[in-house]
């Protein structure tokens, strides 16, 4: 939750995403790990719900729907500061988690351990099957780049589209997180050795498969691109998310989880609020930065520039001359963020604890 605010705050700082120099690059690739986390997680999440609750297919088809909606609507709004939806819809990380949660809701009447195959080969074989599928139904146009491709702008109603997650391999995420929930429910010195078990072998097949560019990303690393060879090599493609982005994200991710359950103290405490409330906390840091970005705009040129109320984060113009911060300021301002998302943040966190108003459950 606190890592996914940095890249959000380079949106509006007019910094590049992921280049050239290091520090730049690091401060956009340690963001990678924040979406495959959330997806993977939301698949756990729906396990846990659905022992405690029967009707697991009906709460992940309505929140679904939830979110798909509030994409295209309140958070859009957020992003941009405008109301041009006749140029500019966007589909983005929330747009992605609904429609996974809609195909979950029919997943989920399948025993554990089917969601966990089809999971695996969608996230171990996009790569290799799904572009000759592309080119031999051809038919299937448009559908195929909210499916698979991404990065397009597509007639919907006469409004453009921008599909930044598109739903393959995002559903084979959500799944397998699914299924990993079996693993959290075993006694912990067997769940930690899994975890440790299945992040470091993710890891290792990440090395090899990228330090031979044999398979899981269609974007080669070379010493001689213009990114230093380290970098190239950790530059894997996450739109549409490639088998190499996934082992590089999901593999640590699932390492650290015996380490993380047993972090204690005041910062842990403070960093599990904003966890306890994950989509309020997401629904309010996006106007939040954006709002401060106006501020700092203010201070910084005497005004609040009109390049701030263009279709962020995807169709907006190049920032203006003078406009583009330090990455010093970048951190400050995305610090700032933080910890004025806290105290909403607990404040809803103890409003869940003490109440069980059906609604709650949405937001």
């Amino acid at each position: 939750m606190v890592l996914m605010a940095i890249d959000h705050v380079r949106v509006y700082s007019g910094l590049p995403a992921g280049g050239p120099t290091a520090g730049i690059f690091f401060t956009r690739w340690v963001t990678h790990f924040v979406a495959p986390a959330f997806i993977f997680l939301a698949g756990t999440s729906a396990f846990f719900y659905g022992r405690k609750h029967s009707n697991l297919s009906r709460f992940l088809f309505v929140r679904g729907v939830w979110l798909v909606l509030l994409e295209l609507t309140v958070i859009r709004v957020a992003w941009t500061f405008n109301l041009d939806f006749a140029n500019y819809l966007l589909a983005g990380v929330i747009w992605v988690i609904g429609w996974c949660m809609l195909l979950m809701a029919v997943l989920v009447r399948r025993r554990v351990r089917t969601i966990a195959i089809i999971g695996l080969a969608i996230i171990t074989l996009h790569n290799a099957l799904l572009p000759p599928l592309l080119s031999a139904v051809p038919a299937l146009g448009d559908l195929w780049k909210v499916l698979y491709i991404g990065f397009f702008n597509g007639p919907v109603g006469g409004t453009s589209l921008i599909v930044l997650y598109t739903i393959v391999p995002w559903i084979g995420v959500m799944a397998a997180g699914y299924a990993f929930g079996t693993v959290l429910t075993m006694e912990p010195a067997r769940r930690n050795g899994i975890c440790v078990r299945i992040g470091l072998g993710a890891i290792a097949l990440f090395v090899v498969l990228r330090g031979t560019n044999l398979y899981g990303d269609p974007r080669p690393w070379s010493a001689t691109t213009p990114l230093p060879a380290p970098l190239s090599f950790l530059n894997t493609t996450k739109y549409p998310a490639s088998l190499s982005f996934l082992l590089m994200t999901l593999g640590p991710t699932i390492a650290l989880i015996p380490l993380l359950d047993r972090a204690r103290g005041r910062i842990a405490n403070w960093l599990a609020i904003f966890g306890r409330v994950p989509f309020f906390y997401y629904v309010l840091h996006i106007p939040l930065i954006h709002a401060l970005a106006l501020i700092v705009s203010k201070i910084r040129l005497g005004e609040v520039s009109p390049w701030l109320f263009t279709n962020h984060p995807m169709g907006n113009p190049p920032a203006p001359d003078g406009y583009t911060w330090s990455l010093g300021l970048l951190y400050l301002v995305w610090a700032v963020s933080v910890l004025l998302l806290y105290f909403p943040c607990r404040w809803y966190a103890d409003l869940k604890a003490r109440r069980q108003d059906w609604w709650l459950k949405y937001l």
